[in-house]
């Protein structure tokens, strides 16, 4: 019986999820979305956030634009709240950096060369996009900087390319919108003309590819890649 009596208590004692009602004043609203974005620390989907107020997506999503409203208006705001591709989250402003680093260790430098940027370029551009593609851009090997955008993680592997070798297909992530200040790649800015229509000259040849010289492109990359790995990691021209 003492056993029983122990356990009814253990479960008085513990914390039980309540039912909560769903949250209707706006600025109640706007307090529980900064609360939930303060605390976790990174973005938030805008599922989980009509969650937190026990409301629909597009309700979640009006609160949150009152909310990233009241904080641009406010100058003297060091944080603001930024949207990216059915997200939000809460950072501090990009101005206030300088100040930042006073009081905390830098953080390892993630320097982005001049091939790395062309490279993460095409990738912003073309996503998905194969490394053969990067590579028939540029005219020489990507790995090098291929996998130090991985690493950075601006760039992740977004699947496979049904096509002979199955190879891997690079697109952009969440933090290089993040990095770059943009909400989804379709913020991007634009090329001016020459440079688009180079680009679109160059897709236009590769779309005309026939299968056996894909088949043998897929065949020579899967070669330098085997040569690669047993020869230390490649290094771009």
């Amino acid at each position: 019986m003492g056993e029983e009596e122990n356990q009814m208590e253990e479960e008085r004692m513990s914390p039980i999820p309540q039912e909560q009602s769903p949250v209707e004043d706006e600025r109640e609203q706007e307090a529980v979305l900064e609360a939930v974005l303060f605390t976790m620390g990174r973005s938030v989907e805008l599922s989980q956030l009509g969650a937190a107020i026990g409301q629909s997506r597009e309700t979640a999503a009006k609160a949150m634009e009152r909310l990233k409203k009241r904080y641009e208006e406010n100058e003297a705001c060091g944080m603001q709240i930024i949207q990216l591709e059915g997200s939000y989250q809460m950072c501090t402003k990009a101005r206030y950096y300088e100040n930042l680093i006073r009081v905390a260790a830098a953080p390892k430098k993630q320097v982005l060369t001049e091939v790395m940027l062309e490279t993460l370029s095409i990738i912003a551009y073309k996503q998905p996009v194969t490394k053969m593609e990067i590579e028939k851009i540029r005219g020489v090997k990507s790995d090098h900087a291929v996998n130090r955008l991985i690493e950075y993680n601006l760039v992740y592997e977004a699947g496979r390319l049904d096509a002979p070798g199955r190879p891997a297909l690079f697109a952009t992530t969440e933090e290089f919108l993040r990095r770059f200040g943009v909400g989804s790649t379709e913020d991007l800015p634009t090329m001016n003309p020459e440079q688009e229509e180079e680009i679109k000259a160059e897709v236009e040849e590769e779309l005309q590819l026939n299968p056996e010289e894909l088949d043998s492109l897929a065949k020579e990359g899967e070669r330098q890649e085997a040569e690669a790995s047993g020869e230390g990691e490649p290094q771009d021209d």
